[in-house]
């Protein structure tokens, strides 16, 4: 396979060759944050990931971060390129107030009528007077801004432009000063055709919990003593709980607990706060930290840390005696310590010989979660109650498969996108013969339900009168992106007697919370573990199969269905980006713009999602933004909890929220709550894409992307086309080398040992 060098049409080129893994950033291999930059220890910043937790939760791949002695959220430098200032703004306004008032003679003039709106709630307006209803509402905007800087400067508000209003806002309408309607405008209604049925009841995320008014602004005071943004408030109030204004003036580090504080930031909190009795050996210190350190190994997958390694870490931020401070937390309950054994259960030992052991130091709720997805798992293995004879309908590529689980209580299936025939062609035979059975997938997928809506009631068979599901056969498919709490929940709540079936594919990235419950029980060898041996079809499928064994090969593809495109920085990729996504693809493979998604390594730097979105609106569905940066028929990521992105399209907005629709389901996200659980979606990082595929995918790897690329995440990645792949290549021969050197990065867990040790224990005699 060949190289396409012709810039003006990739998509269409005659020669093809074959493209290379994209990676996600790198971090330390012990799962530990390492001390960000500090001008007085000169330690090394934390490298940036790809977790993808929230939206705005997700760490950039910019470059190291700079970070101020306290805590900041909302002081960031102002764009002063993108910042109107006021009498230029009010200008502009007027002179479109008379652009508008013209459009509005002229639509009277032309008999054009109001049209309903498409849910019947109000009468929609013309464009022309919903203009002016716009335009109305920007002039207050700029009113308000322009009383807003010449108003005293308040702590946390260097701020201007859109950043401003967006801090103005959260302010007034915490305060109860001012209406939410007011900074969420609406946007002009375009006339539509009334449905046929009526439009699906839209569904709200579930709310925040509510914190007193008066506990936050206790927190705001401590927070203004001590130097920190006060827009920190609400979030510390709701995290530290009752009390949190009096436990947080007696412990400053305990600003920790809020996401997005860094220890540097809370130690100058603690100094402003404490004066000089505040120093690296303090014990609330050292508590907060261990905490804080076993919280972003979690973020980073680990369900706990080998003693040894915390030491290290705590030893890195200044922490004098390392191992005494581990032990008082270990003391104190702070965190919980495991010895586990590293010898298979059953070795035997000379008298006197004490077994060896690692020690494990872990939070409480991942150390809970693990445990009771162990004993879940040994439960379904113990209490099945019998083989069944399905040997007649075990035929066809399932037939592995269908034996497999006709015998046991428990069994993994393991294999690549075809192999989800198999899962399917289970489940109809267990219907056949008369089970209750349900098939659960981790993002939409043909004849399955979403695992959070089975865990949540809204889908699937609900639950008996002990709260369990009514049913008798449960397949869980995209199972690697299982974290320990959710598969601890699934597996409780599967009755006993019943089976049930983990499948996945081993290849691709990992959960985005806590653990890799899938790897760790194909580890354990608990149960029946059945391997498909159906290929993935095509070049595509040949080159995806290749990269999973550690092999770029160059494959055959006489109908383009892959194709690379090689660009010199970052601006260039972006550029062709939006070209193959708009102009070729479509005119050379008739996949519609909406039919192709981009998968770049991160969420910052010059062609991260943040850009390559910006661009891709720009070009497919320009406007100005109006609610909180998005326009109707914006192509968005909705993350309603870490690590589930649900693709869906923006629909209006309104005093109540961001509306929006995921595969004809309506959904409402408040409007306090659209900056974190709301981004563009025509890029996604490869962890938002796992699971779901796409007839076109363009990945895109720009230069700075090298560091970042592993076997497992250009798996993902390339894995995600059906039909078509383009690959925006500027890292050159570091593809290959990530694809034969680059292994997923180790995740500290104990599933695999807890199961083990459960499984000797029912092995042993009685």
């Amino acid at each position: 396979m060949s190289t396409d060098r012709q810039a003006p049409e990739p998509a269409a080129a005659d020669e093809l060759a074959a493209p290379g893994p994209e990676g996600e950033p790198t971090d330390g291999s012990d799962g530990v944050a390492p001390p960000e930059a500090d001008p007085a220890a000169g330690a090394p910043s934390e490298p940036p990931s790809d977790t993808e937790a929230a939206p705005d939760a997700e760490p950039d791949a910019e470059g190291p971060e700079a970070e101020a002695p306290v805590p900041s959220v909302t002081d960031t430098p102002a764009d002063t390129t993108a910042d109107t200032t006021a009498e230029d703004a009010e200008a502009e306004a007027a002179s479109d107030d008379a652009a508008a008032d013209t459009a509005a003679a002229d639509a009277a003039e032309s008999g054009a009528t109001p049209t309903g709106d498409a849910e019947g709630a109000t009468p929609a307006l013309s464009e022309a007077a919903a203009e002016l209803a716009a335009q109305k509402v920007e002039r207050e905007r700029i009113a308000r801004r322009k009383a807003e800087r010449e108003a005293p400067i308040e702590a946390g508000a260097k701020l201007s432009g859109t950043a401003a209003d967006l801090l103005a806002a959260v302010r007034a309408v915490e305060s109860g000063a001012q209406p939410a309607p007011v900074y969420f405008d609406d946007a002009p209604a375009a006339p539509r055709p009334a449905p046929a049925a009526a439009p699906p009841q839209p569904r709200t995320p579930a709310p925040v919990a509510a914190v007193a008014v008066g506990d936050v602004d206790a927190v705001r005071a401590v927070l203004l003593r001590g130097g920190a943004p006060e827009t920190l408030a609400a979030q510390a109030a709701g995290v530290l709980g009752e009390g949190a204004a009096e436990r947080l003036a007696e412990d400053p580090w305990l600003l920790l607990a809020v996401a997005g504080v860094r220890p540097t930031q809370a130690d100058g909190f603690a100094r402003a706060l404490l004066g000089p009795e505040a120093g690296p050996a303090d014990e609330r210190r050292s508590a907060a930290l261990v905490g804080w350190l076993l919280e972003q190994a979690a973020l980073k997958g680990h369900t706990a840390l080998e003693a040894p390694v915390l030491e290290k870490a705590l030893a890195q931020y200044g922490v004098p005696d390392a191992g005494e401070a581990l032990e008082q937390a270990i003391g104190d309950g702070t965190v919980l310590v495991f010895n586990e054994p590293l010898d298979p259960p059953g070795t035997e030992y000379a008298e006197g010989e004490e077994p060896p052991v690692r020690v494990l130091v872990g939070l409480e709720g991942c150390a809970l979660a693990e445990e009771s997805l162990a004993d879940g798992l040994a439960r379904l293995a113990n209490t099945f109650g019998g083989a069944a004879d399905w040997e007649k309908a075990a035929t066809g590529p399932g037939a592995d498969l269908i034996r497999a689980v006709s015998g046991h209580g428990l069994v993994t299936h393991t294999g690549g996108e075809a192999a989800r025939a198999e899962p399917a062609a289970l489940l109809a035979v267990a219907r056949e013969f008369g089970l209750r059975a349900c098939l659960a997938a981790h993002v939409p997928h043909e004849g399955a339900v979403t695992v959070t809506g089975l865990l949540a009631g809204a889908e699937g068979p609900g639950r008996d009168a002990d709260g369990q599901f009514a049913l008798d056969l449960l397949i869980v498919l995209d199972a690697p992106q299982l974290d320990v709490e959710t598969a601890a929940a699934l597996v409780e709540s599967v009755p006993d007697g019943a089976r049930l079936v983990l499948s996945g594919d081993p290849g691709v990235l990992g959960s985005a919370g806590p653990g890799r419950v899938f790897a760790d029980v194909l580890a354990a060898r608990a149960c029946p573990q059945s391997v498909s041996r159906t290929p993935d079809p095509g070049p595509l499928g040949e080159l995806v199969s290749g990269i999973g064994i550690g092999e770029l090969n160059q494959v055959e593809a006489p109908g383009k269905e892959v194709v690379i495109v090689p660009v010199r920085d970052a601006g260039e990729a972006v550029h062709r980006t939006v070209q193959l996504v708009s102009e070729s693809v479509p005119r050379a493979f008739g996949v519609p713009a909406d039919g192709v998604q981009v998968i770049t390594p991160g969420h910052g730097g010059s062609a991260g999602t943040r850009a390559l979105n910006a661009a891709l609106k720009e070009r497919l569905n320009p406007g100005p933004g109006r609610f909180g940066g998005f326009d109707p028929g914006d192509r968005v990521v909705h993350v309603p909890s870490p690590g589930r992105a649900l693709p869906a399209r923006v629909v209006s907005a309104d005093a109540q929220g961001l509306h929006l629709d995921a595969a004809g389901e309506r959904i409402v996200v408040p409007q306090e709550q659209v900056e974190a659980r709301v981004r563009h979606g025509w890029a996604v990082t490869a962890h938002q894409a796992v699971g779901a595929r796409w007839p076109a995918v363009v990945v895109v790897l720009p230069g700075d992307a090298a560091e970042a690329l592993s076997r497992d995440w250009v798996y993902t990645a390339f894995g995600r086309a059906e039909r078509h792949l383009s690959v925006v290549h500027g890292v050159d021969q570091a593809l290959p080398v990530a694809v034969a050197q680059g292994l997923p990065k180790p995740r500290t867990t104990r599933l695999t040992g807890l199961l083990r040790a459960l499984v000797a224990s029912a092995e042993q005699p009685r």
